[in-house]
Formats: structure tokens, C-alpha cells, sequence
């Protein structure tokens, strides 16, 4: 299936590296202006070098999306290169360290759910003023199969997930009659340079046998879903969370 984004405005968080990067590089593949927000700048660039050597279109914006005033600013860069926001992926997302609840720190907690909680919510608001404004538009938020289950040791992003997977249903319901739709992606374990380089080749292997199909899933396979749901081919989604998960959910 080909999938058409000509000429539609893109923005993306965390889009330096690992999916943010992978969907940025393919929404450009399909048309589309894409605008790259990344915390680091050098990342961001890299992303806009890949785009544009491909013959792409794409700019980047540096922003924090756990402070108002960077995000408001991102998005309102967006619209002033491009004059409108019709997709937004709210990918940008942050770990902590391992613990039982007992032996956590409250600055991994206030960390965390800063970005990956705090992020998406103060994302949405902006790009749901802008959305409303011109008339409608897509929000996708970065979720994860840890939305709908749990991990030992890992209640902080557990927690983040779960409360990013209720507030796209909620947003959802709320905009559902302003030609706003909103959904969430749910990944698996995925085969990003970051986790790999985190891991030995048996903690590789631990995290893909959580799969049904034993296997990480990749950046692209991600992306792929992303595109879909952004597509007029998924015109009647929203409010749904939508497992990329190797079947890891299916048990």
C-alpha cells in the first residue's frame, strides 16, 4: 500500500534517533514537510542531513518537550515554516534505571514523567490549540506495550505509558467531533542503537523472547504503523492503542 503525504506538515519529537528518525525519514519518503524536534541539536540535524540528501524536505527545531514555553515555541516554528500542523508524532521518550518502587529515587521519577508524561500532555495541548484553530488534524503518540502490561523494576515508565495510553483515549473521546483524530502506538522491545548498545547479546536475546515471534521489532516496522494510522486509510481510528509488539500483548 502507498501511502500519500504530499505537501502535509509533520512534526516530530525526539526525531534525532531510533523511531523518531525512522518516521521522520519516511513521512519525508511519502511527501510530506517534515519538522524534526529533537533535545539535541546535532541529532536533529543528522535527521534533516538524511531527509534532504534523499531529496526530501525537512527542518529542525530544538526543543525540551518537558518545558512549556520550548514546546509552544516548537510547534509554533512548525506552523511558521509551513503555515499549519496536520500530523503530529509525540514520540520524545526517556528510561530510568531498574529498581523495585522501594529503591527509587525521586529524581528518576520527577525525570521521566517529566518528558514522558509531562512531554506528551504539554505536546498535545499546544498541538491541539493549533489543530482545532485550522480546522482538524492527526496526533500520534508514542505509547508501548508497556501501556497494557507490566515489567518488573520498571514502574516508573510503566506508569508513564499507561497514563500516555488514557489520555489519547480521553483526548480522543474530547476532539473526536472536531476532525481531530488521536491514537497511540504501542512497540515492543525495539532494535534501536541505544538499547542495543545497553545490552549483551543474552539480554538481547531475553528481551526478543518475550515476543511471540522471538524477535526485536525494528525502527521501520514502527514507523510503518505510525504512517498508516496518520493516513486517510485509517479515517475511522481514534482513541485506539495499536500493538507493534511481536505478539508480546497476545499472552
Amino acid at each position: 500500500m502507498h501511502l500519500d503525504f504530499t505537501d502535509k506538515v509533520v512534526l516530530i519529537t525526539g526525531g534525532g534517533a531510533g523511531i523518531g528518525q525512522a518516521c521522520a525519514v519516511a513521512f519525508a519518503a511519502a511527501g510530506a514537510k517534515v519538522v524534526i524536534s529533537d533535545v539535541t541539536e546535532q541529532s536533529a540535524q543528522e535527521t534533516v542531513e538524511m531527509i534532504t540528501q534523499a531529496g526530501g524536505v525537512a527542518s529542525a527545531v530544538i526543543g525540551d518537550v518537558s518545558q512549556s514555553a520550548s514546546v509552544d515555541a516548537m510547534v509554533d516554528e512548525a506552523v511558521k515554516l509551513h503555515g499549519r500542523l496536520d500530523i503530529a508524532v509525540n514520540n520524545a521518550g526517556i528510561s530510568a534505571p531498574l529498581l523495585p518502587v522501594g529503591e527509587t529515587e525521586e529524581a528518576d521519577y520527577d525525570r521521566l514523567m517529566g518528558v514522558n508524561l509531562k512531554g506528551v500532555w504539554l505536546c498535545m495541548r499546544r498541538e491541539l490549540q493549533q489543530m482545532t484553530a485550522q480546522g482538524g488534524g492527526n496526533i500520534i503518540n508514542m505509547a508501548s506495550a508497556l501501556s497494557q502490561r507490566v515489567v518488573a523494576g520498571a514502574s516508573f515508565y510503566v506508569a508513564s505509558k499507561f497514563a500516555v495510553a488514557g489520555m489519547t483515549r480521553t483526548a480522543a473521546v474530547e476532539y473526536g467531533e472536531q476532525n481531530i483524530r488521536i491514537n497511540a502506538i504501542c512497540p515492543g522491545f525495539v532494535e534501536t542503537p541505544l538499547l542495543v548498545s545497553s545490552l549483551d547479546e543474552e539480554g538481547i536475546k531475553q528481551m526478543a523472547s518475550l515476543h511471540a515471534n522471538k524477535r526485536l521489532c525494528s525502527p521501520a516496522e514502527i514507523a510503518n504503523a505510525v504512517l498508516w494510522m496518520a493516513s486517510d486509510s485509517a479515517s475511522a481510528c481514534t482513541g485506539n492503542l495499536m500493538n507493534v509488539d511481536g505478539g508480546w500483548n497476545a499472552y
